[in-house]
């Protein structure tokens, strides 16, 4: 599975993955995101998306500023 592939989820082949290959419990894979579990069966880079401190960092690299043009 790529992240630029599109199309329906294979709902079995995932959940088999999860529940016997991985001994998920089906709340955990449920509970899990699609690139939790990309990344669980060996999939993805690993990176995790930004988190709140990234957040505060780009913001104050780039501030917000107020707009006084007339256009």
């Amino acid at each position: 599975m790529s992240a630029v592939e599109t199309g329906p989820f294979d709902w079995p082949a995932l959940m088999a993955a999860g529940l016997r290959g991985l001994g998920l419990k089906p709340v955990d894979f449920w509970a899990l995101t699609p690139a939790e579990l990309a990344f669980l069966l060996g999939n993805g880079d690993g990176r995790l998306p930004m988190d709140r401190a990234g957040l505060d960092a780009l913001a104050a690299r780039f501030p917000d500023t107020e707009d006084r043009t007339d256009g």
